[in-house]
């Protein structure tokens, strides 16, 4: 891979493919808004799920889900949030989940409600 960009697209792409072959909707990718970003966004059902997909070459450093500190729980969680205000969804009627899909080397996890909102 050429750089970190392309690099966190092609897993990106990854975590999309499995997660679809699990059944799930693809409805946006790389969500930006000025309060962070949200690398998928998927339909199970009729739950909205917010994906943080994260990679690691090796687990050297920790794993790959290690790296989704408080800190940027925070940030997905508020542009999540950001992204439903946008498209008119009530955050407090809606049924909706932060899932992580994690990479260290060639192994791969997918957490369920890795964290609250």
């Amino acid at each position: 891979m050429e750089n970190k960009r392309q690099l966190g697209k092609f897993y990106e792409e990854h975590a999309c493919a499995f997660l679809t072959k699990q059944g799930l909707l693809l409805i946006a990718q790389n969500s930006i808004s000025k309060l962070g970003e949200v690398d998928l966004i998927m339909q199970d059902d009729e739950c909205l799920v917010f994906v943080e997909v994260r990679y690691r070459k090796n687990a050297s450093y920790g794993d790959a889900q290690s790296t989704v500190t408080t800190a940027k729980q925070y940030k997905v969680i508020k542009a999540a949030y950001n992204w439903m205000q946008q498209k008119k969804i009530d955050i407090e009627t809606s049924e909706f989940r932060f899932d992580v899909f994690a990479i260290t080397g060639k192994e791969s996890i997918w957490i369920k409600n890795a964290f609250c909102h």
